[in-house]
């Protein structure tokens, strides 16, 4: 959760770039280590290696979407999933709004500003804790 350098690391799951190239640059100017995951399976992977101590995970990625990771973190590396922090640009989609409705995770709509994003950062922080 933390590297040898005392930063905490975060997970970027995102398909678009811009999106993702935003939340490197808040997170990092913020203190984070950053890895980035261009999909659910990506971020999979990355997650049976390493501990991150939160997620920014958007719900509609290809090949494993973020409701998928979501379920995989419960199953496989359970409590882990409440540090998803979820980002949709489809808050109408009636599948997206009952997921979230019935998950207790933080969610960001997008498009979201840094300062948007600094704000739900530090209050999954404080959540934990931190």
């Amino acid at each position: 959760m933390e590297n040898k350098n005392g930063k905490k690391r975060i997970l970027v799951i995102e398909d678009e770039p811009i999106i993702s190239l935003i939340a490197v640059r808040v997170l990092r100017a913020e203190g984070f280590d950053v890895d980035i995951a261009d999909n659910g399976k990506v971020a999979k992977s990355m997650s049976d290696k390493i501990l991150h101590y939160l997620y920014l995970c958007d719900i509609r990625t290809p090949t494993m979407n973020g409701m998928e990771f979501y379920d995989y973190l419960s199953r496989l590396h359970p409590g882990r999933e409440s540090r998803i922090i979820f980002t949709t640009g489809d808050t109408l989609n009636h599948e997206i709004k009952a997921f979230l409705n019935d998950k207790d995770n933080l969610f960001l709509a997008k498009p979201f500003t840094p300062e948007e994003l600094r704000v739900v950062i530090k209050k999954a922080l404080k959540i934990r804790g931190n």
